[in-house]
């Protein structure tokens, strides 16, 4: 199978490519999948078929109330039409009545909601709009990928703020010098965190609003994991006093909804950093069809507790896949998160890093992890295991995994 593209070596000296691309590098996903899709070719897997854990997709459904209206909405001629922002109007008032009930906050759906295609696409245009080429964002290390990469894109300078398991994962913006701290122009935070599977707290919200108010600068919160807290409540940045000026956040229907293939996503936020980012949306792409705004809106209305119904699940798998690799000799910390488990490399496989331990461990076991570098230089040691398949799948992935720790020798 030949490679999706050129290799640099192979690349005509005169092809231009961006030095913001070679920052980019190749991307955590995208390595692993071509790992993965090495893996399959190989005789291995037809002893061990692949089980993939390596992303946060979720297998458990999406409500069937959303999925109907869907499906009604795509017999209506304008659902094959483009999308333009006055269009989505009705979600935006149901995202507006969701935020309500979801959090005693009244906002405006004309001027503080937009519409994203995944909170991804989000965060990483968000810099586009509010950064100049130079200006300094904070990203936490480690980080889901896009918050690096839209700085990058923006030509931004990212400032990691390393993340350490010893102290919870909380950002210590003390680590900055005053200095440091007022030349940042946008903060880039997620919590509950995509990959260390902490929950956080309010405070380290409200922490981060204060400093960006200091500094003039934008706090960007992705919060896709909202409903996926094991115990207590996520934090949000729309619980924090002062948002309306400096502020924006990003939901997803992608975890809590079981939607994640449709791409449907919103942000809320101060209304001069949404008009900013309809503005970039403007140049890059239309919205989703209207027949997915529907099961959007459904979703909100008529299926406000299937995120509860979800998490249920997912707290069953947490606990199952947490008993099964202690047993199988994996250390496996607590998490708070419902999604993920973020597991410290064992002690034969430290020498490899994180990159090739995930690749040796999919050669011998035939399971699918995340690399925890590919987050970030503070997630190496570290892999991300996503808890997306079935009780009777993730315990066999135990066993293998625990049996390819057993015959590690290096």
């Amino acid at each position: 199978m030949k490679a999706p593209w050129p290799s640099p070596s192979s690349r005509p000296s005169w092809m231009p490519i961006s030095e913001r691309l070679q920052q980019l590098g190749s991307g955590v996903f995208a390595r692993v999948d071509d790992s993965k899709r090495r893996y399959l070719g190989s005789a291995a897997a037809a002893q061990r078929p692949l089980i993939d854990l390596s992303l946060g997709s979720p297998d458990l459904p999406p409500p069937p109330v959303a999925l109907e209206a869907m499906a009604a909405a795509l017999q209506q001629p304008a659902s094959s039409s483009y999308c333009l922002h006055a269009a989505t109007a009705p979600l935006r008032e149901a995202v507006a009545a969701w935020v309500q009930r979801r959090f005693a906050i009244t906002v405006d759906p004309q001027r503080e909601v937009l519409l994203l295609v995944g909170s991804q696409e989000g965060t990483a245009h968000l810099p586009l709009a509010v950064l100049n080429p130079g200006e300094q964002a904070l990203v936490l290390d480690p980080c889901y990928p896009s918050h690096r990469g839209g700085v990058v894109l923006a030509g931004g300078m990212a400032r990691p703020l390393a993340l350490r398991a010893e102290e919870g994962w909380r950002p210590v913006f003390e680590r900055l010098s005053p200095e440091e701290q007022r030349q940042l122009r946008l903060l880039v935070l997620g919590y509950p965190h995509n990959p260390t599977a902490t929950t956080g707290a309010q405070d380290w919200i409200d922490e981060a609003l204060a400093l960006a108010g200091r500094s003039g600068a934008v706090l960007a919160h992705d919060n896709p994991y909202v409903d996926l807290a094991l115990e207590g409540e996520a934090p949000a940045l729309l619980r924090s006093p002062g948002w309306r000026s400096n502020g924006i956040e990003f939901f997803s229907f992608s975890k809590g909804w079981g939607l994640a293939g449709f791409r449907l996503a919103f942000a809320v936020g101060a209304s001069h950093l949404i008009e900013a980012l309809a503005k970039v949306k403007g140049v890059v792409d239309f919205n989703q069809s209207l027949a997915l705004q529907a099961g959007a809106i459904a979703a909100l209305e008529q299926a406000m507790d299937w995120p509860a119904q979800l998490l249920e699940q997912y707290r069953q798998r947490h606990d199952l896949m947490q008993r099964c690799l202690q047993s199988s000799g994996w250390q496996v910390p607590s998490s708070s998160m419902a999604l993920y488990q973020w597991l410290p490399l064992p002690e034969p496989l430290q020498s490899l890093g994180s990159e090739a331990a995930a690749r040796w461990l999919l050669q011998r076991s035939g399971v699918a992890l995340t690399p925890g570098v590919g987050f970030g230089a503070a997630g190496e040691g570290w892999l991300r295991l996503a808890l997306v398949s079935g009780a009777d799948t993730l315990q066999k992935a135990s066993d293998r995994l625990g049996l390819a720790l057993r015959e590690a020798q290096f």
